[in-house]
């Protein structure tokens, strides 16, 4: 079990006197908010303060500019069904539901259609006004990997509630294709949160007033967050508005970049001349939206995953955006939203510019150090369309 140890100092903590120093050094003249999602420079004072700790040290680079990235343990089970752990634990619920365990030291195959939970090897210790919220990482998503948090006595999935003190843990299960997973892969990020910082329509009209969050034709919708349209119709009839995910496919090692045939695992979805495309029941499919997406660099910004006023369909497992994501001052110049797409039950129409969700934009307690782009080794700045980053394209 990793260790847990730490100083508790009440509500001043370490973590929030390191934020300051950082921040007066970094981002002077930055606002400083009662409320908001922690940025990096918070993040590396809870790890250093103990209150996120781990079975093995935590790299530098897991620390995203409003996130951190989980990794696997060393053992991944594969149970009978999904499930919350209720009043219990999530061991005494693997003890009871778990068909065999693998080896994810070398590496373990995930099969698709099943169900595995993975230990994680980070915990938290949880100041008591500080939550957290995980999402699958954007290559999870695009892999229709539905990878979601647990964590003891908790009773809703990607949840940790003020105060949380124990460890975590995955459920991953894949959908469209087997996988390959080793100790340490990353498959999923927690973004902490202190407060409950304001995310209202009057607060995005605001902020989308002092600069575009998306680019759009006329006034952006703005009922619960900032709607986002799918685009069908790309480059004109004929061209890839998106992919499907092919049903007969090899394995995909997580691990490998840039390694994959697209071809050998997708087939290209083409613009109709209408602009439509009707949706197969189970079938997943890539798509973008019509709209490049901006993150303001003290914001960070989530997309609804499913909403049955809109279809029965649902939008984007990964869903969260860094700050900086399309952003000039971190190389962008507005970003298209690509969206993992999957029916439920019926064929399901979808026509160009029909609306597939909304963004939330929700502000930091302050400016993070980095922002999301390519000095950090971000793969997705200034996306159009386009795949998970195991895969590579051939004409």
């Amino acid at each position: 079990m990793a260790e847990r140890a730490g100083k508790r100092t009440g509500t001043s903590t370490v973590a929030h006197q390191a934020w300051g120093a950082k921040t007066a050094q970094d981002a002077p003249g930055a606002a400083r908010h009662a409320s908001g999602i922690l940025p990096d420079h918070a993040i590396h004072a809870l790890i250093a303060e103990k209150r996120i700790a781990a079975a093995q040290p935590i790299e530098a680079d897991q620390v995203q500019p409003a996130s951190l990235d989980l990794r696997v343990g060393a053992k991944v089970w594969r149970v009978l069904a999904s499930f919350l752990p209720g009043a219990g634990t999530v061991e005494s619920r693997i003890a009871e539901f778990a068909l065999h365990e693998l080896d994810a030291r070398d590496c373990a195959v995930l099969e698709k259609g099943c169900v595995y939970i993975a230990p994680l090897m980070e915990s938290v210790r949880l100041p008591k006004r500080i939550s957290a919220i995980a999402n699958p990482k954007s290559s999870s998503g695009r892999l229709d990997v539905f990878t979601r948090l647990i964590a003891d006595r908790v009773g809703a999935f990607d949840r940790l509630p003020a105060g949380y003190d124990g460890p975590l843990f995955a459920e991953i299960s894949p959908r469209a294709f087997s996988i390959v997973v080793r100790e340490g892969a990353r498959l999923n990020q927690l973004r902490l949160r202190q407060g409950n910082p304001p995310t209202s329509d009057r607060a995005h009209r605001k902020l989308h007033g002092q600069e575009p969050l998306i680019t759009a034709e006329g006034q952006p919708d703005i009922q619960r967050g900032i709607a986002l349209t799918v685009d069908l119709k790309g480059r004109g009839a004929g061209a890839a508005i998106g992919f499907r995910a092919k049903p007969h496919t090899g394995l995909i090692d997580m691990a490998r970049i840039n390694a994959y045939d697209a071809h050998a695992f997708w087939e290209p979805v083409i613009a109709d001349p209408a602009g439509r495309l009707i949706l197969n029941p189970g079938d997943f499919y890539i798509l973008a939206s019509r709209e490049p997406v901006s993150v303001p660099p003290d914001h960070a910004a989530e997309m609804t995953a499913y909403d049955t006023m809109m279809g029965e369909f649902r939008v984007h497992y990964a869903g969260f955006f860094d700050p900086g994501f399309g952003h000039a001052e971190a190389g962008g110049q507005g970003s298209r939203a690509v969206l993992e797409v999957r029916s439920h039950e019926v064929p399901f129409v979808l026509d160009h510019g029909q609306m597939v969700g909304r963004l939330v934009y929700e502000r930091l307690l302050q400016r993070p150090t980095t922002l999301y782009g390519q000095k950090i080794g971000s793969s997705y700045q200034r996306q159009g369309l386009m795949l998970a980053k195991q895969f590579r394209m051939q004409a």
